[in-house]
């Protein structure tokens, strides 16, 4: 993440809990299946992506990439520029 500008040494995953949930938009699980908070009336998308624990920094990479060009269609569809607007 960093050959892209984005710190993350100190981000640890997080629980994806009922009030987060509540207060989003959108909910991007990826493959928890019946584990996540469901609410109805949300907008929910499951993006499947390989796992990079355990993977190479080429896989890696690969993976990134398409999360970044996933987010980038996702903002693009609710009408919001990079710039936050």
């Amino acid at each position: 993440m960093a050959e892209v500008g984005i710190d993350i040494a100190h981000e640890r995953p997080k629980a994806l809990t009922s009030q987060a949930v509540v207060d989003s938009d959108v909910v991007i699980t990826m493959g928890c299946g019946d584990a996540c908070p469901f609410y109805p009336g949300k907008r929910y998308e499951d993006w499947v992506l390989d796992d990079p624990a355990d993977q190479g920094l080429d896989a890696v990479r690969v993976i990134r990439d398409e999360i970044r060009t996933r987010v980038e269609a996702l903002l693009a569809d609710l009408g919001i520029d990079r710039a936050g607007g």
